[in-house]
């Protein structure tokens, strides 16, 4: 019988071994920061992993609000410096925000307030009752806004659906003039698959059924750039309170045909509601505008 000395393999046993030691060579070992990350493919050859980008999601229809867009296009710098004694301080707010707290804010020194009414034809804010009327009953000058969307129907068509859904307005000197927010598309094509010209036409469409169902000159919310970009700059709506939007320390340069603002969004980042506003003016010039 042969006999098997200490530390002599058997030949069986080393067989085995090295037929283990070829098929663990020809298995790929993934990384593991690949396999942990869902966004990220690795690539065997090279040994690094790339990230896949994430396409951004769509907002659902009547989700758009005043100033979505101005922090993703102009960016955000800054602050007004200093407090202006001339400027009182205002607020915008929309279905988002839900029941607002209207006491922290007027405690705050919050005297006016714009509260998004309807979007298009299809969208009227489930919360404008308590946002309009809570704005008014501490005391605060409200309005309503509409968020135009110009590739679904008509300018006049929106002003009356605005109208005919909170955008009205009365001469009692607490109620400011309804606001035309016209700014960025969420849902698709930046300037909403119109021309410049075709975009001034559809603006000029809203704003003279405004004034015909109203008596008022209905305010324009937009950002410089969003002007220039899709009404081609077009200066013929001076007659209309500019709002404009930009959150950085100045108001910046203005859309041709205003030589100054009447209100100013300045930021989306404030205390209690976010969208922060500056009127340009004392209190009572914020109820000149509302009285008309």
């Amino acid at each position: 019988m042969p006999v098997h000395r200490p530390g002599s393999p058997r030949p069986r046993h080393a067989f085995l071994a090295g037929a283990l030691i070829a098929v663990c060579a020809l298995v790929p070992i993934t990384p593991a920061s690949a396999a942990e990350s869902p966004d990220a493919t690795a690539s065997a050859t090279a040994g690094t992993t790339t990230t896949t980008p994430v396409t951004p999601t769509t907002p659902a229809r009547g989700t758009a609000r005043m100033g979505m867009g101005v922090a993703a296009h102009d960016g955000q710098d800054g602050l007004p410096t200093g407090t202006r004694a001339a400027q009182t301080e205002g607020v915008d707010v929309a279905s988002y925000q839900g029941n607002v707290s209207w006491t922290t804010l007027w405690n705050s020194g919050v005297r006016w307030s714009y509260n998004k009414a309807s979007e298009g034809t299809y969208y009227t804010n489930p919360y404008f009752s308590q946002q309009y009327t809570g704005a008014y009953g501490v005391g605060m000058i409200r309005g309503a806004y509409h968020f135009a969307t110009p590739d679904t129907t008509s300018g006049a068509t929106q002003a009356n659906y605005f109208v005919d859904h909170g955008g009205g307005w009365s001469a009692d000197g607490r109620t400011l003039p309804g606001t035309l927010d016209i700014e960025w598309n969420p849902y698709g094509d930046t300037c909403y698959g119109k021309s410049t010209s075709g975009m001034v036409s559809w603006i000029r469409d809203f704003l003279n059924q405004y004034k015909a169902r109203t008596g008022r000159n209905a305010v324009i919310y937009t950002s410089t750039t969003w002007w220039s970009q899709c009404t081609g700059n077009y200066a013929g709506f001076s007659a209309n309170p500019l709002w404009i939007a930009r959150y950085a320390s100045t108001a910046g340069t203005l859309p041709a045909g205003w030589s100054t603002y009447t209100m100013w969004q300045y930021t989306s980042s404030g205390p209690t509601v976010g969208d922060h506003d500056k009127f340009n003016g004392a209190p009572d010039r914020v109820q000149a505008l509302a009285k008309g």
